[in-house]
């Protein structure tokens, strides 16, 4: 190729990716224009307040807020008057509420309001109301704060609430504590919770009758004639969007005409309960957005919701953020350019967590803060002589109780982090107060609990240094089926029936969230229950995700028997093996578990009835985790092929059933201490 060629193809070469180049740079800076309002302002922070009602403006948002009674009636932002649903009561656009004693409804309105902070840059509101003895029985017992704050440059209002119970306070339940948003349904159409997760939604009207058939519960509809015929066949069931607490940070809803979005951003998970893996709805048909703090789903009534006379309490919910932005209708990726700039907003709240700008004792800023580091090991002989990293693990502060307690705990804080590649961990910014350390690891069965009370104080950074973690383990593994990490992700998930299938569920691993897999179970083994063949069956084939009744009939269910075929090559009749039998979620269940003889009266071991968390109708890969180490006589074997029956012995409706997360077999203890 001669000099000038050369010269040539190098020149078109530099001309193509410089053209490249410009229109990707053309691209973000368009994007970046569409999106620049929503953070670059410089009007002060006003504030009106009226018998009526009290207005905040920041120049990009107008917050307006019902007086006395707290209630979010109105935000303005950009052209669209009201994000709010305007044909709604006040009480039934933004707004608190507590599900309390035999499933009374408490709204939170309010008796006051206080100015806490009024600046050019920044005004904070407390709407509050104080519990009157005199009605005893009648209105929840709990003195109330509501905070609002608005603040320069954020296209959003930042809410949280302080509850407190006084000791004399008499007692109470409190089964779920969040705040609603019910969206103009006319403009929200477009639901978005993760990356995957993304969708146009029904509207409410969709799910009456004459649009929709009601299945078998009254959360699922399937839809017949709705307003949108693109969803006609579907499922709507607002549990198909629960998530876990550590994945619940940014849900929200998109107006396409308007190109605006609405979102809820949750830089901490501190205020939930129930642990990182907790989970939780999210937003649903209404257009209905939800910040869940306190409920009893996927746990029941096992997780501690009750308050007992003379036990004073207090605890800050939030402050999470409502954000408001906005890009260019005629912008075709407007849902991605939103959606984007969500989660560029939200790891600003996370980075700028604890906020410095809150005006509330009871909220302590950094400084105020403490922090635990350490080392996490794993040591199992029979996995490895030496110790091992725990990798990747879930460590936390929480309350001080049991080991596990922490997923049933409900009214303290918790602090959760992973650990790295070796082990350690540092879990910054903990509230002052006494913990308990806890962790589990993945790939290890049971819990790790630290027996010492951690004390935080402001300011104070304590080193653990090097903690192991010695798992259950009585002897060598014979076999084992499934991972131990507290789900059934692993086991075999069925497709659904068609005709009932939620487009939702593209990624495949949220194909648990359909429904009516629990009916599957009955087509696939039509003729007997689950037979799984150690050494031939594959459990993500083979071992049905969860252990349910069978279908007999109408409303008709009987009990199911599983069976476990394995082969031993030689059997200690004096020593003692090990059945750990690990369950991710059971609802309502019992399982039985026999050794070679399926037909004893009296069975080897029972769970008897467990479990409230009803992970199976709501789509949930786990509920509450438990972990049963069952100790068997060497004579219960035989040299050669040998089997185990788990029957889940509860069959008053298909959702009494258990999940199990692993299942090993643990021969005689065959090492020297």
């Amino acid at each position: 190729m001669s000099h000038w060629r050369r010269k040539l193809v190098l020149w078109m070469v530099m001309v193509i990716q410089l053209s490249l180049f410009l229109s990707v740079f053309s691209t973000e800076i368009h994007a970046r224009k569409l999106l620049k309002d929503n953070h670059i302002n410089t009007n002060d922070v006003r504030l009106h307040i009226s018998d009526r009602q009290v207005i905040i403006d920041n120049g990009l948002v107008e917050v307006t807020i019902e007086n006395p009674s707290g209630y979010l009636i109105g935000i303005k932002y950009k052209e669209m008057e009201n994000v709010l649903e305007r044909r709604n009561h006040n009480s039934n656009r933004g707004y608190w509420d507590i599900v309390w004693d035999d499933d009374a409804y408490d709204k939170l309105e309010t008796k006051h309001v206080e100015v806490i902070t009024q600046t050019n840059d920044i005004v904070e509101l407390s709407f509050t109301k104080t519990w009157n003895s005199k009605n005893h029985g009648k209105t929840l017992p709990l003195n109330i704060q509501k905070r609002y704050i608005v603040r320069r440059g954020i296209s959003g209002v930042y809410m949280y609430g302080i509850f407190e119970r006084q000791e004399d306070f008499p007692e109470a339940h409190m089964y779920q504590i969040r705040i609603a948003f019910k969206l103009k349904e006319d403009k929200f159409r477009f639901m978005a919770i993760s990356d995957t997760i993304q969708r146009v939604m029904p509207q409410s009207e969709d799910r009456v009758k004459g649009h929709s058939k009601p299945l078998d519960f009254k959360e699922a509809v399937l839809l017949t004639n709705p307003s949108n015929p693109k969803l006609k066949g579907e499922v709507d069931d607002k549990y198909q969007y629960s998530t876990e607490n550590k994945d619940n940070k940014l849900n929200g809803w998109i107006s396409d005409h308007d190109a605006v979005g609405f979102w809820i951003m949750t830089p901490s998970n501190e205020f939930r309960t129930g642990g990182p893996h907790k989970q939780d709805l999210t937003s649903h048909v209404g257009p209905t957005a939800l910040s869940m703090f306190v409920s009893t789903h996927y746990t029941g009534t096992e997780i501690d919701t009750f308050y007992k006379e003379g036990e004073a309490w207090k605890k800050v919910f939030g402050p999470v953020l409502i954000y408001l932005n906005s890009a260019s209708s005629k912008d075709d990726d407007h849902r991605k350019i939103l959606w984007n700039d969500a989660k560029r907003q939200l790891s600003e709240e996370i980075e700028s967590w604890p906020y410095n700008f809150t005006r509330s004792e009871d909220f302590p800023h950094s400084q105020q803060r403490g922090q635990v580091n350490g080392q996490l090991l794993v040591q199992d002989r029979y996995m490895d002589k030496q110790l091992m990293q725990a990798k990747s693990a879930f460590v936390g502060l929480a309350p001080p109780g049991e080991v596990d307690s922490w997923q049933k705990e409900g009214k303290g804080y918790q602090f959760w982090t992973q650990t790295d590649k070796i082990g350690r961990f540092n879990i910054k910014n903990v509230r002052p107060g006494v913990y308990n350390l806890y962790a589990w690891v993945h790939g290890f069965i049971g819990s790790y609990k630290l027996d010492l009370n951690i004390t935080i104080q402001p300011g104070n950074k304590i080193e653990l240094g090097t903690l192991i973690y010695d798992p259950p383990r009585n002897g060598p593994t014979l076999w084992e089926i499934g991972i131990p990490d507290r789900t059934e992700a692993e086991f075999f998930i069925p497709e659904p029936y068609p005709q009932y299938v939620n487009s939702i569920t593209n990624d495949g691993a949220d194909k648990f969230r359909q429904y009516g897999l629990w009916d599957r179970f009955s087509n696939i083994y039509r003729d007997s229950d689950l037979v799984y063949t150690v050494g031939a069956s594959n459990y993500s084939k083979d071992w049905f995700f969860a252990h349910v009744p069978r279908k007999t009939g109408d409303d008709r269910y009987r009990p199911t028997t599983w069976q476990i075929k394995y082969n031993l090559q030689d059997v200690n009749n004096r020593g003692t093996y090990t059945l750990q039998m690990a369950i991710a979620a059971a609802s309502f269940a019992e399982v039985e578990v026999r050794f070679n003889d399926p037909n004893s009266n009296r069975p080897h071991f029972t769970t008897r009835r467990i479990g409230y968390d009803n992970a199976v109708p709501r789509h949930g890969i786990h509920g509450l985790y438990r972990l049963y180490s069952i100790e068997v006589p060497g004579y219960r074997f035989r040299k050669g092929n040998n089997t185990i029956y788990l029957t889940q012995t509860r069959s008053d409706n298909p959702f009494e059933a258990v999940m199990y997360d692993y299942i090993r077999l643990e021969g005689p203890n065959s090492l020297n201490d």
